[in-house]
């Protein structure tokens, strides 16, 4: 079979083979969609009870592959083993939320018409959802679609990163142990070109993507080709600002662990660092020691306080961003060489002096790479925050909490920010962006009604 037929998996801490996968055919693939229709058509008739029941079952069964699935996830793309256990805990809380919440969310609605008379509104499952998902949460990334759909009555297919191939076949497996209808869920080995295929498939009538704003582009644009809807969850560059009146020694500690979480590989890690004049030279002495004392290594020693990155291209175009950032101006307070021997392991750094014009700035640094910005003020701290084609999340630290919850709510451009603290997600609480990093909503019962038909019953008064 030729090279682009296959998927390898590999080790990043290593930089060797885990596993062979071969890419299904065109025709196992339409076999596949079609018995995915044929496991909607009675899924879709099953009650709210029930299925809440099974998603239950599903939470439940990933707490007992808990310890095969963190390690498999560790060793596909890189993460320490204790924050892949937390990943778990997180995928089986989202089925104990939606389960919880979902009868309650998707039940019809009885109103009074305007004209007289009275109406329902239904959420009907509409079919098949595809979901094409990235490697830096590769259970996370997968449940937070799949488990709301399957809520809703809809089928679900999953073209994951082929870097953490195990991992999108190993949930099929839990899945379906866990009492899911054969097929009601499927993981799909295939190509770019094959992806196309399912895109424009009659039975495939919802998108979703979480990838770079590209691929969201590309994605978007051949979905609503064939009128399909589509939720996008994109990359960004999340500013964490912190004011004169934060407590600093929380902030820094917020601060490197939004930078560093997950290896810096995360679309809502803190990235850009906008602090006041007052206290910009306090929190940089602080911060950038707290960064030079993180310990990168194997990410199964229980030492390590980060791993490698996920893949080798991945860290090539990082560095290549901080050497373009400071050949512009920035200076490295920190890190910024490419570490030797195996696996793909980048040093914690922090570049100071970073301004428009360098990547640090304008673009997303998917690594653990901190830009530290000076701002004069409030005023401009929060001009800067805004100034990036990404609005995704962000966070704010100040003691005056009904001040910080004012800018967060009435000036900072993005759909998500976290006050004295750095956060991922919450299965209560909505999760997308706006601008480059999207739209849709995830999570919060908004996540169960983005793909269903939003359906009218009417009756007129006799």
């Amino acid at each position: 079979m030729s090279e682009d037929k296959i998927i390898k998996t590999i080790n990043p801490a290593t930089g060797k083979t885990l596993e062979t996968y071969n890419h299904i055919s065109d025709a196992e693939l339409n076999s596949a969609i079609e018995k995915t229709q044929k496991a909607f058509l009675d899924w879709r008739h099953q009650s709210l009870e029930k299925r809440a029941n099974v998603i239950k079952a599903i939470g439940k069964k990933l707490i007992e592959y808990k310890d095969e699935l963190s390690k498999l996830m560790t060793n596909e793309m890189g993460k320490i083993l204790p924050q892949s256990n937390q990943e778990v805990d997180l995928c089986a809380g989202i089925c104990k939320y939606t389960a919880k919440k979902g009868v309650e969310e998707l039940k019809d609605e009885h109103r009074e018409l305007f004209s007289g008379g009275k109406g329902i509104v239904t959420y009907s499952p509409i079919g098949i959802i595809y979901g094409i998902q990235p490697w830096n949460y590769p259970s996370y990334q997968v449940i937070r679609y799949a488990i709301v759909n399957l809520m809703a009555g809809n089928a679900v297919l999953l073209k994951h990163a082929s870097n953490v191939t195990g991992t999108g076949l190993l949930l099929e497996k839990i899945f379906t142990e866990a009492g899911l209808p054969e097929n009601l869920f499927k993981t799909l080995l295939i190509s770019h070109d094959q992806s196309d295929t399912v895109i424009k498939h009659k039975n495939v009538r919802g998108v979703t993507l979480t990838g770079s704003s590209g691929a969201g582009k590309k994605v978007g644009q051949k979905a609503t080709a064939e009128l399909k809807k589509v939720v996008l969850e994109l990359g960004s560059n999340d500013a964490y600002i912190v004011l004169e009146d934060a407590d600093l020694e929380l902030a820094v500690e917020k601060c490197v662990q939004g930078r560093i979480y997950n290896n810096g590989e995360t679309c809502i890690a803190a990235k850009r660092f906008v602090v006041v004049d007052a206290v910009y030279d306090q929190f940089k002495d602080a911060f950038v020691k707290a960064m030079k004392d993180i310990k990168v290594g194997n990410p199964m020693d229980e030492n390590s306080d980060m791993g490698p990155m996920a893949r080798e291209d991945l860290r090539e175009t990082l560095h290549e961003q901080v050497e373009e950032s400071v050949q512009k101006g920035a200076e490295i307070l920190c890190g910024g060489k490419m570490t030797e021997g195996d696996g793909f392991y980048y040093p914690v750094t922090v570049l100071g002096n970073v301004k428009p014009g360098q990547p640090a700035y304008d673009d997303e640094l998917f690594g653990p790479v901190a830009s530290l910005i000076k701002a004069k003020d409030e005023k401009d701290a929060m001009r800067i925050a805004n100034d990036s084609r990404f609005g995704l999340g962000g966070g704010i630290f100040s003691k005056d909490e009904e001040k910080a919850t004012k800018l967060a709510q009435e000036h900072f451009d993005t759909g998500m920010v976290f006050i004295n603290s750095f956060g991922i997600a919450d299965p209560a609480m909505p999760f997308g962006g706006v601008k480059d990093s999207g739209f849709g909503r995830e999570h919060g019962g908004f996540g169960m009604k983005e793909f269903v038909n939003v359906k009218a019953v009417l009756f007129s008064e006799s």
